[in-house]
C-alpha cells in the first residue's frame, strides 16, 4: 500500500502523534528479568482512503533464549515451543529487535508520527519482556514509548464486554482458532484485527473525529 498525504494526516492526528504497533511475545515464564523471550511478532497499521484502520505489515521472529535464561517447563508446554528445535530458525534478541525496529522507524516517518506505542493484549506483560530485552541488548534508539501502551484488554472490556482475547474476537465476529493461539504471530494478528475493528467501529458511531464546538452548536 502507498502511504498518501491523507493516510499520513489521519495517523499523525488520530493518536496524538503516536504510531500504534501491535506486539505479542511468547516466553518461557512470567519473570521478564529471568525468563526467556522465545517469539516476538509486530503488526504495523495504517489508514486507508476511507479513514479505516487496517493491517499494513507483519514481522515475526523466533528468538533464542538469552544466555543464562530460565526456561519454565510449564510455560513451554503451554505454548508448545521447543527452544532447542533447529527448525525454529531462531535468532538472537539483538538481531530480532534491531531488524524489527527498521520497518517500524520507516512507518513512523511515513505516517508523520513521533513515537511508536505498543498495542497488546495484557500490555503490561508484553511491555515488561520487551523492555527487558531492549535493556539486555543495550539498544539506545528504541522507537517505542517506554511506558505508554494501548491495552486491548481494557479496550475490549469497554467495547465488547470481554477481556479474554479469544472471547473478545468471537464477540466482535472475528474468527479465532484455539489451536493456533499462543503463537506470537497468530495472537498479534488477531489482536491487530480486534484493535482495528474497535477503532473503526468508534469512528462509524460518530466518535471520531470529535465534533467541534461549532458543529455542536449547529445540532
Amino acid at each position: 500500500m502507498t502511504i498518501t498525504e491523507l493516510t499520513t494526516e489521519l495517523m499523525s492526528s488520530r493518536f496524538r502523534g503516536y504510531y500504534p504497533v501491535v506486539i505479542d511475545i511468547e516466553t518461557a515464564g512470567f519473570n521478564a528479568k529471568t525468563d526467556a523471550l522465545l517469539e516476538i511478532a509486530a503488526v504495523l497499521l495504517s489508514f486507508n482512503q476511507q479513514g479505516e484502520l487496517h493491517v499494513l505489515e507483519t514481522i515475526q521472529f523466533n528468538v533464542e533464549p538469552f544466555e543464562g535464561a530460565n526456561l519454565e517447563q510449564a510455560a513451554l508446554e503451554f505454548t508448545g515451543i521447543d527452544p532447542n528445535n533447529p527448525l525454529r530458525g531462531a535468532v538472537s534478541e539483538d538481531f530480532a529487535l534491531k531488524e524489527m525496529f527498521k520497518p517500524i522507524r520507516k512507518a513512523l516517518k511515513a505516517h508523520g508520527c513521533n513515537r511508536a506505542v505498543m498495542v497488546a493484549h495484557n500490555a503490561a506483560f508484553d511491555m515488561g519482556f520487551f523492555n527487558a530485552a531492549v535493556e539486555r541488548c543495550n539498544i539506545k534508539r528504541n522507537p517505542f514509548h517506554p511506558f505508554v501502551s494501548f491495552d486491548t484488554t481494557s479496550i475490549s472490556a469497554l467495547a465488547l464486554g470481554q477481556t479474554v482475547l479469544a472471547k473478545a474476537c468471537k464477540e466482535a465476529g472475528l474468527e479465532f482458532s484455539n489451536e493456533e493461539a499462543h503463537s506470537a504471530l497468530y495472537d498479534a494478528q488477531k489482536t491487530a484485527e480486534l484493535f482495528c475493528l474497535i477503532v473503526n467501529k468508534w469512528k462509524s458511531l460518530g466518535g471520531w473525529p470529535l465534533p467541534t464546538p461549532d458543529q455542536d452548536e449547529n445540532h
